[in-house]
């Protein structure tokens, strides 16, 4: 039985017996804009003797208790849903809630727009990025409404309903503190159940936005039906609100809960389920001061839009760039792991540069469309991807059997990925 810690990719035979560019120094920029040589796998398949019944069993349990512990938290997810989504039309009325769906939409669209593009990389799975949006809209608002709820009954018995002290309170210290630990909490879980596809701070940061603006997608419905409740017309209140909270700050959310996923993904790199726990507390605290930060500025910025301007637009282009860098840290990491199994035969170094660079991937898909088989030379891309990032938690330590199964899946994949590129049938 092969030991699941031992990370040559030496052990598992390489299919490809093309031409190759044996020169790891070779970054001609004719390389990196071609596909390169795709040679025709032989008919061995990389899975079959190299996982034991054990190691098998433990997988198939493993992957069970992950399908089970997901169907509960989609249960949770739409009970949390319904609830929220009754108490909404409760507090506004249908014709006021319709209003305001359709427009909480419209920043919704946008920022999913903006993880798609972090996300392009190495993609998330679909069913996961679900769940972080569920949660966000439904979940986390509802932690939010019971907490609000308690202290306002609080408030009341000690006669502080209305007063400057309790709004002050709620704004910026126990809104921060509940929602950005009720979100967190979100990334958490699905960082608990899969764990084999949260590969780093990019993944953190994906799941943390998507959990954000789920949130925001909440709230911007109850401001927008309270402003049109109000009964100044699109021309008074809700145009106001659009502007504030769907025009300035779409992003806000995202920021602030951004600072909790990135530390979470820092923790699956560096730790197990408990270890992940003291991480996203301390991503909280960042998370937590820029949301107070935000909400205070009512308070303290005599001149808001100054403030927005001066503090928190440089935020934004401040966390815009780290997340590019982040991503260009994914690009590295796609390239230094390919050329391990490059060295010994899986891939050409032409393909290498292709994989690792955003622009190569451009220019070789629009290759391959071109001729034809855009397709299965896509499936090329993604699978070359996720080979990557598996080698990666194996070298790494972490998670040696399930990163050991999934390199064996999608070296499997490659070999049928080659075979469809040349018109041949998949292996079985």
């Amino acid at each position: 039985m092969a030991d699941p810690r031992n990370t040559d990719p030496r052990m598992t035979e390489p299919r490809n017996t093309g031409p190759r560019n044996t020169d790891p120094r070779n970054t001609d920029p004719r390389a990196r804009a071609q596909p390169g040589p795709l040679p025709i796998a032989n008919s061995a398949h990389p899975v079959s003797d190299q996982l034991g019944q054990v190691r098998i069993t433990r997988l198939i349990h493993r992957s069970v208790t992950t399908i089970v512990l997901a169907c509960l938290g989609f249960i949770v997810i739409t009970i949390a849903i319904l609830l929220v989504a009754w108490y909404l039309l409760v507090a506004l009325g249908p014709s006021a809630l319709l209003v305001a769906l359709a427009l909480a939409a419209i920043p919704l669209g946008g920022v999913l727009l903006f993880i798609r593009w972090i996300d392009r990389w190495e993609p998330e799975p679909r069913v996961a990025l679900l769940f972080a949006l569920l949660w966000g809209a439904g979940a986390s608002v509802l932690i939010a409404l019971i907490f609000s709820g308690v202290t306002q009954h609080y408030a009341a018995l000690a006669g502080l309903t209305g007063s400057g002290v309790a709004s002050l309170f709620e704004t910026v210290v126990q809104a921060p503190i509940v929602e950005e630990s009720a979100k967190g909490f979100g990334i958490l879980l699905i960082l608990w159940v899969m764990r084999r596809t949260f590969d780093g701070p990019v993944d953190g940061v994906v799941y943390a936005s998507t959990v954000a603006i789920g949130f925001a997608f909440t709230e911007n419905i109850q401001y927008f039906g309270l402003a049109i409740n109000a009964g100044s017309g699109v021309g008074g209140d809700v145009a106001q609100t659009f502007l504030l909270r769907a025009i300035l700050s779409p992003f806000a959310h995202v920021m602030f809960t951004a600072c909790t996923g990135l530390f979470l993904g820092l923790a699956a790199r560096r730790t197990g389920r408990l270890g992940a726990i003291g991480y996203f507390v301390l991503g909280l605290i960042p998370a937590v001061l820029l949301h107070a930060l935000w909400n205070s500025a009512s308070y303290w910025a005599t001149d808001w839009f100054r403030y927005y301007f001066m503090v928190q637009v440089p935020l934004f282009a401040l966390a815009f760039v780290g997340i590019t860098r982040l991503r260009r840290h994914e690009q590295r990491l796609t390239h230094s792991r390919l050329s391990e199994y490059a060295a010994v035969g899986w891939f050409s170094w032409t393909e290498v540069n292709v994989l690792s660079t955003a622009a190569g991937r451009r220019r070789a898909i629009g290759w391959a469309v071109s001729n034809g088989f855009g397709q299965p030379y896509r499936a090329f891309v993604r699978d070359a991807t996720r080979l990557a990032f598996a080698r990666e938690r194996l070298v790494n330590g972490r998670d040696g059997i399930g990163a050991r199964f999934d390199q064996d899946i999608m070296l499997a994949a490659i070999v049928n990925d080659r075979r469809s590129l040349v018109g041949l049938p998949p292996l079985p």
